[in-house]
């Protein structure tokens, strides 16, 4: 194949991942031969990070052999993609690029690889390709830095437009001077209370199903159903709440969004739509085309909002720029890439939204002790995270995303969030006296009508969102906040920084500043973790960390997890006296920063006919920092630490931990829960909204003998503290399970002989000829596996994926496996709960062993208080439904489900559908029957 050769370029061989080696130049080489040949010379690649690392694990390379191979100037497609379409998703493999694209793949993936490549030049080489004098300015700076692919864009853009003068560009990574700017037009006008009549919703599901689908009437039903939760209240201490479990494949999602969407146009009022995930998000975003198939249309009545650590700042991106473009060609390349991305994309959400999450493991990197660090748009700063943000007195306000999903929001017919967000709205809605925020405020009148999806994940969204948390990082990270960065490299701005030129000659203020900043100082400063690791505390909090580490430490018992923990009583010597020092300086540094606060906010009274713009947006700004940290942070710890001093709460379990990541301490802490977090749920959310929906496939529990049981559901959803009856419908799964599925539970594998697990997940793939989901119930477990995995899988040319090992985040490795037939994926939790992989790439799912509740205080608690081994097989059952319902995810999918652990006792069976068949079998048997069953007739 010839690239363009009017143009003449000049592009290497390709050289294509095998899933024993690659393909190098034509030549089939195991991954020893590749991986010296790709350190020897420049090819035509894809996702370098992704490739290298790979046979760097099959080679078991030297590191400095993986180095050589990063550090050649290959000619990444995976970097070509992102420069040429940002913010255009697509799976990083080279039938992934081309399937984006439009492309028609080649006999093999090289030749692919090759279409790839042609058709992302060929479109720079289009005069209608859009900012191409900014492409040229990048593309011209990348040429300085020595990028690989430069010449050529550079040769491309030229036949575009013969008359740039590209030596003459700037670098072009000043992104924030060129995004367009937001208009703010004002509130929304509040919204009317009409509901919307069950034979609408049907009438509309059928409109935005189209012509010759097929008519579900489960679908219609619970379409009609959901319309409970849009009528008006008729009583104000009564709203209307919906429990709806729909099975999988009834359509749930078009189900709910059909009457909401016509509620909300209706009423010109929002409904907000919440889910567990933010991939999760961006599969309902894809779902509402349905709704309103415009994109202009769709981009303004449907809206994603995420909390502000998703989006990029532009502010700490021009900071960042600047330091990574005088770093290294790498980072240079880097800053390249998201300057393009942040050009191109919808609304700037940096974490999960359109910003591709396979671009920054092409800049990973790998530590001396082996271990691969992928960077991230936070980790380097990119987001808003720490909290200084200074609104309207940043010069890219009027360009800010932040700002422009908040205004978008408002407008928004559908806003689509994530149960996090929500859930922190509600409280901060529910709590009393506490400065809001602007985002806050985006919901008017607040959060009235909510849709939860993925509804049996609000118990544990509820225990994140209304827990506390004392420790080191927290306590560190409010230091830095308040007096800025006390380390040499360290990057920010302390309070005094940010509001000290508006306090002057205020006498009470500059006192009260000073008192905050010297109280800082009990919080743990730069180093306090070797501090606190060797005993030479400086200070109240680091003081009680070193105990608290000291009792963790003395009384735990072997980690199942990544945490060390043991219980807070009894204290060891000293920790009383550390305690009451403590809170006696949280509390001094309380009352100041609540006094700063109530200053700065008069002042925007008294002199608010001379303040201008910019000067308000730092005062407010700061203010709410001052009032939130204080009332809900500090205020938060002070009333933990009297629960150490005094008699338990007992709605509450508290405990100490010391977490651990890579075999090292990386936090200390103090944490509390409340045993059922179900009740600030109820309280904070479901009392105040006037319409709810929590819906999902899997509410409901299948205890033995109970038909048709909603106690757990009713009890993990938080309806059983509200003094009225809620709605409940239940529809099931319109698939044959019975003949499209069968549950094998394998009697003769030593569950704790990593080799016995491992040889059975071989075979069992290869008699399944891939298209094999493995799940692990840790990532110890998982690693161990792969490490025994992946040769055999390779000999018989079954690619392998896992979740922890391969540098890609969850999201990108499944779409991977989802493209592949024959692909095998191993995964824990995330993979669980949120694959989606419906046809012939998934037909086959393997559990390690029976998924328990992990052995914490904290499951200790909710056990003792919630039932005792009722609970626990309660999770161990939901966990299994969850697993289950991966396998068939359309009409037409075959599956067969594994558990590699004979303690799968009847109790848990109940959690399969009714009828299907489960068999006890030796390993060998399971083989048999699992070939067989791939080559049964549908």
């Amino acid at each position: 194949m010839t690239l363009l050769p009017a143009l003449a370029f000049d592009l290497p061989a390709p050289a294509v991942a095998t899933p024993a080696g690659a393909v190098v130049g034509g030549e089939t080489l195991a991954a020893p031969s590749a991986l010296a040949r790709l350190s020897a010379a420049p090819y035509l690649i894809c996702h370098a990070g992704f490739l290298i690392e790979r046979l760097a694990q099959q080679a078991a390379a030297p590191r400095s052999h993986l180095r050589a191979a990063r550090e050649q100037k290959h000619f990444d497609v995976a970097e070509l993609f992102a420069f040429v379409c940002p913010a255009r998703m697509a799976t990083p493999t080279p039938a992934g690029f081309a399937r984006s694209l439009g492309v028609d793949a080649g006999a093999t993936d090289s030749e692919t690889l090759l279409a790839v490549a042609e058709d992302l030049l060929l479109r720079l080489s289009s005069k209608t390709y859009p900012f191409l004098r900014e492409a040229a300015e990048n593309a011209h700076f990348l040429a300085r830095a020595n990028w690989p692919w430069a010449k050529s864009v550079l040769q491309a853009i030229l036949k575009a437009d013969a008359k740039l003068e590209v030596a003459n560009f700037a670098p072009g990574l000043n992104v924030w001077d060129r995004i367009e700017e937001w208009e703010d037009d004002g509130t929304r006008a509040e919204g009317t209370q009409m509901p919307v009549s069950q034979d609408e919703a049907r009438i509309f599901l059928t409109r935005i199903l189209g012509r010759g689908a097929e008519a579900r009437t489960s679908q219609q039903d619970y379409a009609a159903s959901a319309t409970h939760a849009f009528e008006p209240r008729q009583r104000r201490e009564i709203n209307n709440i919906l429990l709806a479990e729909a099975g999988t494949g009834l359509g749930k999602t078009l189900g709910y969004l059909s009457p909401s969407y016509l509620w909300a146009r209706k009423n010109n009022a929002p409904v907000w739509i919440s889910t567990y995930t933010r991939n999760l998000q961006r599969q309902l975003d894809q779902e509402t085309a349905r709704l309103v198939p415009d994109p202009q249309e769709r981009r303004e009545q449907i809206v994603i909002r995420k909390g502000r650590e998703n989006y990029a700042c532009l502010l700490n991106m021009q900071e960042v720029f600047g330091r990574l473009t005088a770093t290294n060609a790498r980072s240079a390349l880097m800053a390249a890439l998201m300057a393009r991305w942040a050009r191109f994309s919808r609304d700037g959400d940096i974490v999960g939204g359109d910003f591709p999450n396979w671009l920054m493991p092409l800049f990973s990197d790998t530590g001396t002790d082996g271990e691969t660090r992928n960077v991230t748009p936070s980790a380097l700063g990119l987001t808003d995270r720490r909290g200084e943000c200074i609104y309207a007195a940043c010069p890219h306000f009027k360009r800010c995303f932040i700002e422009k999903s908040v205004r978008a929001g408002r407008k928004a017919d559908v806003v689509i969030a994530n149960h996090a967000l929500v859930l922190h709205q509600a409280a901060i809605d529910h709590a009393i006296g506490v400065a809001k925020t602007e985002e806050e405020n985006a919901a008017p009148g607040g959060l009235r009508r909510i849709v939860f999806d993925e509804g049996h994940h609000l118990f544990d969204a509820a225990d994140s969102a209304f827990s506390g948390h004392l420790t080191g990082l927290e306590a560190a990270e409010l230091r830095r906040w308040l007096r800025g960065p006390e380390a040499e490299r360290r990057r920010g701005r302390g309070l005094s920084e940010r509001i000290g030129d508006l306090l002057a000659d205020q006498e009470q203020a500059e006192k009260l500043l000073k008192q905050v900043l010297r109280a800082a100082a009990a919080l743990p400063g730069p180093g306090w973790t070797r501090r606190i690791q060797s005993g030479h505390a400086e200070g109240a909090a680091e003081t009680f960390l070193t105990l608290l580490r000291q009792q963790v430490l003395a009384r735990s018992e072997a980690a199942a997890t990544n945490s060390l923990e043991t219980d807070c009583l009894p204290l060891v010597d000293g920790m009383n006296i550390a305690i009451e020092d403590l809170v006696e300086q949280m509390s001094g540094l309380q009352r100041p920063m609540t006094g700063l606060a109530n200053l700065l906010l008069k002042k925007l009274d008294d002199e608010a006919a001379e303040l201008q713009t910019p000067e308000r947006g730092r005062i407010e700004a700061i203010a709410r920092g001052l009032k939130r940290r204080g009332e809900l942070m500090v205020g938060g710890w002070v009333s933990m630490l009297k629960q150490l001093q005094g008699e338990a709460n007992a709605l509450f379990v508290n405990w100490f931990a010391v977490e651990q990541a890579h075999g090292r301490e990386h936090d200390v802490g103090f944490h509390s829960h409340w045993i059922d977090p179900s009740v600030p749920l109820a309280n904070a959310v479901l009392r105040q909204a006037d319409g709810i929906i929590v819906t999902s496939a899997t509410l409901k529990d299948r205890p033995p003998d109970v038909p048709d049981d909603w106690s757990n559901a009713e009890a993990r959803t938080g309806v059983i503290h509200l003094p009225y009856p809620v709605k409940r419908v239940s529809f099931e799964s319109p698939f044959d399970y019975v003949k499209r599925a069968r549950v094998i539970v394998v009697t003769d594998v030593n569950r704790e002989d990593m080799d016995q697990i491992a040889a059975a997940y071989r075979e069992l793939f290869i008699a399944s000829g891939g298209g094999a989901l493995g799940l692990f119930t840790a990532i110890a477990r998982l690693r161990a596996v792969h490490k025994r995995l992946a040769p055999g899988l390779a000999k018989r040319g079954l690619p392998l994926y896992a979740q922890h090992i391969d540098p890609m985040d969850t999201g990108t490795l499944v779409d991977m496996f989802r493209a592949e037939r024959d692909a095998c994926l191993l995964g824990t939790d995330a993979v669980r709960d949120g694959v989606d992989v419906p046809g012939d790439s998934l037909r086959l799912i393997v559990l390690d062993r029976v998924p328990w509740g992990t052995p914490t205080i904290l499951e200790r608690a909710r056990a003792e208080a919630f039932g005792g081994n009722a609970y626990k097989d309660m999770v161990v059952r939901l966990r299994l439904r969850q697993a289950f319902g991966r396998l068939i995810r359309q009409q037409d999918d075959r599956g067969v489900f594994v558990i590699l652990d004979p303690r799968l006792a009847t109790r848990f069976t109940t959690a399969f559908p009714p009828g299907i068949k489960l068999d006890r079998l030796g390993l060998v048997d399971a083989i048999d029957e699992v070939r067989r069953f791939q080559v049964q007739p549908n």
